[in-house]
């Protein structure tokens, strides 16, 4: 065997599927549909173009992208190109789009140029502006032959209309990295999760292999896929993205979600296969019993579901499998493990309150402190091993080596796993809140929150919410002197944090509870709140 060359790049998918059905559907948006051959040409346009700016193996280049044909054809274009993709949160602010070009040494950043409510450029502008390292700005536009809205950066259409549709697909390695996933630690500044081709590969097979059931494609019938959430999130991208396009499938985009919209799209475009959180799930079930919804169209062609993001609350499980005759599976993982590690598999029955067992290829057990497996039933640290776990934390070997202690991946997950193998999810072992399945990290919202001229001191906690799942609280002391209202600091937190991050709660005090290490005693917090 030796001296034979070993390729796998992810974006092979897409030309695959090109010479097998050009012709078929590969993303639809509205009345947009852009087919498997179109697909494969305008991504083979965008490498031939990042070559050309003298971008290929081993770089990075930034995506800030709502749900838009865009994201799907300049993802895979940057890793046909042999280069990494780092998507960007596009509820991020300038500082935070600034840190995540530096830390990642992203060459070159694609924006879509956004709406007065959403200004993707304009807080993307900004950042570049000040990270010398970052060399270009592509803008992405609504009038796809329109100027480019700053004339000093060229559109995506400027930079590829007179490149070549064929392009020779870069032949990365697996180990290659493919994916930068910037995941928020409890300390410091967020860390890239750096995840191969192979890691999101073997992820979207076994997802694929999961779900065959419903997404076969023996009976000739290409199925569908609506995504809801973000494509910028690990979910979004290899649990739906991905694993549609290896599969061959149709993925309809709808940018944002909204319960109307997204039961309209899933009648009208005959939706075989969702995912979602439990608060999607809460607001369509919700919308459904309020106004007598008939969901019958929708349940004619989906059979399952599947929910991840946080733990789904076993009532609005129930009640939403009653109501849509839908089957929910539930699945858990990270950013660091591509993301699917464990899930309920059509085969077995699934146990409302788990998140399955191990997927195919990946092991997990429950630790003690001292790294030893606890017995069944009990609680202990949720650690994984496989090909689906990155290869480490992007130039920081300290936290990678801390992560992978004896071999194994660390979650800071506390989990308990039963007598058959099904792994529950009961705390965090990080200090960390999460907010409709979005991860939120106190710390970083604290080394903002100070940096107001009129507090003094703050800390930053979960308290439980019907329908986020938690919401994030402020405790905060102000400066001798100082007046600030709760109107005032939640408004000035909106300017300064993203959207899904910012505090919508805030009590003010005089003081704020030590422990006997010197740190803000947050437990006392929340026992005072609850």
């Amino acid at each position: 065997m030796e001296g034979i060359a070993t390729t796998l790049n992810l974006a092979s998918m897409v030309s695959h599927h090109a010479r097998l059905s050009p012709e078929a559907d590969a993303i639809v948006w509205q009345d947009v549909r852009i087919s498997y051959g179109e697909l494969d040409r305008l991504s083979n346009r965008v490498a031939h173009a990042l070559t050309e700016m003298g971008i290929g193996h081993g770089d990075k280049v930034a995506l800030n992208c709502p749900n838009l044909p865009f994201f799907p054809i300049v993802y895979y274009g940057i890793m046909k190109a042999g280069a990494a993709v780092v998507p960007i949160c596009v509820l991020f602010k300038p500082s935070e789009i600034e840190y995540h070009l530096r830390d990642s040494d992203a060459k070159a950043v694609f924006v879509f140029e956004g709406t007065p409510e959403l200004p993707l450029l304009e807080v993307t502008k900004e950042a570049f502006d000040k990270v010398d390292s970052c060399e270009h700005l592509v803008v992405m536009t609504s009038d796809l032959f329109g100027e480019s809205p700053m004339p000093e950066h060229k559109t995506l259409t400027q930079l590829t209309y007179d490149k070549p549709e064929t392009f020779e697909t870069y032949p990365t390695n697996p180990n290659d990295t493919c994916a930068i996933l910037y995941t928020s630690g409890t300390t410091g500044q967020p860390k890239g999760a750096e995840l191969t081709h192979l890691n999101l590969y073997s992820n979207v097979t076994t997802t694929f292999l999961i779900h065959l059931p419903v997404l076969n494609f023996t009976d000739g019938v290409q199925k569908t896929c609506l995504i809801t959430l973000p494509l910028f999130h690990t979910t979004g991208q290899t649990v739906q993205m991905n694993t549609q396009i290896y599969a061959g499938h149709r993925i309809v985009l709808l940018p944002r979600f909204d319960a109307k919209l997204t039961l309209d799209t899933m009648a009208s475009e005959k939706v075989n296969f969702w995912v979602g959180v439990p608060t999607m799930y809460w607001a369509l079930l919700k919308y459904a019993e309020e106004t007598g919804y008939d969901v019958s169209h929708i349940s004619d062609n989906m059979k399952v579901c599947t929910s991840g993001g946080a733990p789904m609350p076993v009532e609005i499980m129930k009640a939403f499998e009653a109501k849509f005759g839908i089957r929910v599976m539930e699945g858990y993982g990270l950013s660091e493990t591509s993301p699917l590690a464990t899930a309920n598999h059509l085969e077995k029955p699934s146990k409302p309150g788990t998140v399955g067992q191990p997927i195919f290829g990946v092991d997990v057990r429950c630790f003690d402190d001292n790294d030893e497996e606890v017995p069944r039933g009990t609680r202990g640290e949720i650690v994984i091993r496989g090909t689906n776990v990155m290869k480490g934390y992007y130039k920081r070997p300290e936290a990678t080596a801390e992560a992978f202690r004896n071999g194994w991946f660390h979650t800071g997950d506390i989990g308990i796993q039963d007598e058959e193998g099904y792994f529950s999810i009961v705390d965090r072992k990080k200090d960390m809140i999460l907010r409709g399945g979005y991860n939120v990290y106190p710390r970083q919202l604290e080394e903002v929150i100070m940096t107001h001229p009129a507090v003094s001191l703050c800390a930053v906690i979960g308290v439980p919410d019907a329908r986020l799942g938690e919401e994030v609280k402020a405790f905060v002391v102000l400066k001798q002197d100082q007046k600030l209202s709760a109107e005032e600091f939640i408004a000035w937190c909106k300017k300064e944090i993203a959207a899904n991050k910012y505090p919508r709660l805030v009590e003010f005090r005089d003081s704020l509870p030590i422990g006997n290490t010197g740190k803000i005693f947050k437990r006392a917090l929340k026992e005072e709140h609850r």
